[in-house]
């Protein structure tokens, strides 16, 4: 009899058994759950903070599930070791787990830059999991003063949050707009602007020279008095466990198209791999909800002896704040490494798309993300520009543009 075990329980965990039952229906699947919860829906912990779900409506799956799938899940215990060759995984409470097949579905975590006086302050949480959401909800009155430290996605669905629920939110970061990672300047101004006008405020281009209990000395000169302290620098990807066992790892573990990790019976999923982004032909780490979930998927089908690739990943991002949309995906390449720009701008609305070679390798949306799936299709399937009409693509998302065999190929039928 085979033993699956997978270390972790969120998304792609999820995918993974489920791959694994398309296939193997018998054999046991034991999940090794850091956190005290069943999977649930991480991007929603802004919304239970705003009060737009809740507990129960943030599950992933069904009460019944793990029953349902013949799964066993070890809830609140972390896995500290993995001894490949004897294909064994050891728990912090020394409890041994033996596996035939093993995933790495660990995610990622909140990562605190050393910053001085930081021990000096009392309520200082992290945004990474429904824990941390707990525990600063419970910090907070309506007269809290709140300063978050870090202008990224967290930070600001943090932000987004809470802004109803205190007094006040300064949000800083050592870049020069919001959203650096995702966003040009032009665009993160926009972006900027709507959270200003909704109550949320800027200190960029400045970071925390040192903390003094509720006070944080910048390194502007200026200082910001707060209640609560929330830290949104970045994540970095969980790689420990695989690189302890000589494994391959660089800013994630590296997989290859059937999630295989570089040891013999361990793959690996989600949020803590690097696997290749085909809008860049580069490898990168893609934190991303849809893309957890099919690689945990495509893991879990060849753990049981099925046969599955996953070798379209590209990075996107779906989010908004306060009534404004934005999407991007895909690599935007400047134009003195052979990149083009094309914009499109309305009332309220920015479009940029970045091209290279003759193919569109990735897109902003802001204001109106509607039928995005269509730019995101002309980038996983290399569709030559010169093919279709850009022109108008450029301007309104229609399918239109394909050919009807492209568009029977791409979205199930002739639209």
């Amino acid at each position: 009899m085979a033993q699956y075990v997978i270390i972790g329980n969120g998304v792609a965990a999820i995918g993974c058994i489920e791959g694994i039952r398309k296939t193997d229906t018998q054999n046991t699947i034991i999940v090794i759950s850091e956190e005290p919860h069943p999977v649930y829906c991480r991007p929603l912990i802004s919304y239970y903070l705003e009060g737009k779900t809740d507990l129960e409506r943030m599950a992933y799956r069904s009460k019944d599930y793990y029953k349902e799938m013949n799964c066993e899940v070890i809830y609140g215990k972390k896995a500290v070791h993995i001894d490949a060759s004897a294909k064994q995984v050891v728990l912090d409470d020394d409890t041994v787990i033996s596996y035939d097949k093993l995933c790495l579905a660990t995610g990622s975590y909140s990562f605190v830059p050393p910053m001085k006086g930081l021990d000096t302050v009392e309520h200082k949480y992290s945004f990474m999991t429904l824990d941390d959401t707990l525990a600063l909800e419970s910090a907070i009155t309506k007269d809290s003063k709140i300063l978050i430290v870090g202008a990224g996605l967290i930070g600001l669905k943090c932000a987004e949050g809470l802004k109803d629920r205190v007094a006040g939110i300064t949000v800083c970061d050592l870049a020069n707009r919001v959203l650096s990672s995702i966003l040009d300047f032009d665009c993160a101004a926009m972006v900027q602007r709507h959270l200003e006008e909704n109550g949320i405020s800027f200190l960029l281009e400045d970071s925390v020279a040192s903390f003094d209990k509720n006070t944080a000395y910048m390194k502007s000169g200026k200082t910001v008095d707060f209640d609560v302290l929330v830290l949104a620098v970045g994540v970095r990807a969980n790689t420990a466990l695989l690189s302890e066992t000589g494994g391959e790892v660089n800013r994630g573990i590296l997989i290859n198209t059937k999630m295989e990790t570089s040891v013999s019976d361990i793959y690996a999923a989600g949020d803590c791999t690097e696997g290749e982004d085909i809008s860049c032909n580069d490898k990168r780490v893609l934190a991303l909800l849809p893309n957890a979930y099919m690689q945990g998927n495509c893991a879990g089908i060849n753990m049981a002896g099925g046969s599955c690739v996953f070798g379209k990943a590209i990075p996107m991002n779906s989010i908004g704040f306060f009534g404004l949309h934005i999407m991007t995906a895909g690599s935007y390449y400047p134009s003195d490494e052979g990149g083009e720009l094309y914009e499109e701008q309305s009332q309220g609305v920015l479009k940029r798309f970045f091209t290279r070679n003759g193919y569109l390798t990735g897109f902003i949306l802001i204001g109106d993300t509607s039928r995005a799936g269509i730019y995101t299709s002309l980038i996983r399937e290399r569709i030559p520009l010169d093919s279709i009409d850009f022109e108008t693509l450029k301007k309104t998302a229609t399918s239109t543009v394909f050919s009807s065999e492209k568009r029977k190929h791409f979205f199930g039928g002739v639209v």
